[in-house]
């Protein structure tokens, strides 16, 4: 499969086993969700999207004031934006794309020695959902594989990739070094729209900090209405930014309690608030709740980049946003009591955040 396109995979619509089944996937219960739970598509809004903001002005040394309100305003009412002309060739990025895509187009049996493999070497697994008042868990329709991004170019995946997935290999290495760029670009007018220094989003995040890769793969589904790609959730990282099938609608995330299409563009990234930046903001940017959908005609591929304070990194709302006005709506924290905290909430419409929240403030937050 190496020689194939995203275009082609995505086209062909062959029965698609994860690397957890016996069988090829299908609308069995497992998969079916309750009513109350379904992704209802028929009222998603169609008529609006997150905002676009184009980086080649800014890039290339103008229009510098503008930028930074439009990333600002998007931080603050959406969480969420895309962006063009940032700067990561086209060329890598549809060879990322294309090769992932090919790696869930190996037989199970082969991505299934990876199911509980270190997570530096790349691990396969696949999402689920626990509801509320039932004790079944629902499986999500689709398949998912992340691993730790290693910015020296020293790989780590497991041999795996290098005798199944040679072309993912070799282009992950520089497509991290690129995100790596592009996120601290990001985090500076980010910075710069919270009124603070250009790098004091990054060094609050702090130097040891992770880059995370997932490739998410949802195959065609016989009834989009009553599955779902993955639930709906923040992310727990500072800042995440997407890659995404260019021919298939399926995220979609939530404003003003309406759930909104993010229209796939050429070459666009998707970039979106993570929950330790909205902390970090004293809320002022907001991580957001959204979702992945499946639908019948073709498979769609997500490539998201996680950019994640380590463990022992402390977080707490900054102090130069802190005022009379504006007292600090969550207590500081370890980053590891934040992700066991993410553990003990995996599989529910997690509300995270809402642990590390300073209780005369809760009216004020918004998730």
């Amino acid at each position: 499969m190496q020689g194939c396109t995203l275009q082609d995979i995505a086209m062909a619509s062959p029965a698609f086993q994860t690397a957890k089944e016996a069988a090829p996937i299908s609308l069995t219960p497992k998969y079916i969700l309750p009513e109350h739970e379904r992704p209802h598509l028929t009222q998603v809004s169609s008529s609006s999207s997150i905002p676009l903001i184009d980086l080649q002005d800014y890039l290339d040394g103008r229009d510098h004031d503008h930028v930074v309100h439009a990333v600002s305003r998007a931080c603050e009412e959406y969480g969420f934006f895309q962006i063009i002309n940032h700067g990561v060739p086209e060329e890598l990025c549809n060879s990322l794309m294309d090769s992932a895509a090919a790696f869930f187009q190996l037989p199970p049996t082969i991505r299934a020695q990876l199911l509980n493999s270190p997570v530096e070497e790349g691990w396969v697994f696949g999402a689920y959902q626990k509801v509320a008042g039932l004790d079944d868990q629902f499986s999500m329709w689709g398949e998912s594989f992340a691993h730790l991004c290693d910015l020296s170019g020293d790989s780590k995946l497991s041999q795996i990739f290098h005798k199944h997935a040679p072309k993912y290999r070799e282009a992950i290495g520089e497509y991290a070094r690129q995100m790596d760029v592009l996120i601290k670009c990001l985090l500076g007018l980010m910075s710069l729209g919270l009124g603070l220094e250009k790098e004091c989003l990054e060094s609050k995040i702090g130097e040891n900090y992770v880059l995370r890769a997932t490739t998410n793969y949802y195959p065609p589904c016989p009834d989009p209405e009553l599955s779902m790609g993955l639930h709906a959730h923040t992310d727990p990282g500072a800042l995440t930014v997407l890659r995404q099938s260019e021919h298939v609608a399926g995220l979609q995330v939530l404003k003003d309690e309406k759930w909104v299409w993010v229209e796939p563009l050429p070459n666009a990234f998707v970039v979106n608030v993570g929950d330790q930046i909205q902390v970090l903001s004293n809320g002022k940017y907001k991580s957001v709740r959204h979702r992945a959908v499946t639908n019948k005609e073709s498979a769609r591929v997500s490539l998201p980049m996680f950019y994640i304070p380590n463990i022992e990194r402390v977080i707490e709302p900054i102090q130069e946003l802190i005022n009379a006005e504006n007292p600090p709506l969550y207590r500081k924290y370890k980053s590891s009591e934040y992700s066991a905290e993410l553990q003990k909430q995996m599989g529910t419409r997690w509300r995270v955040m809402e642990t590390f929240e300073l209780q005369p403030n809760k009216d004020k937050l918004s998730h």
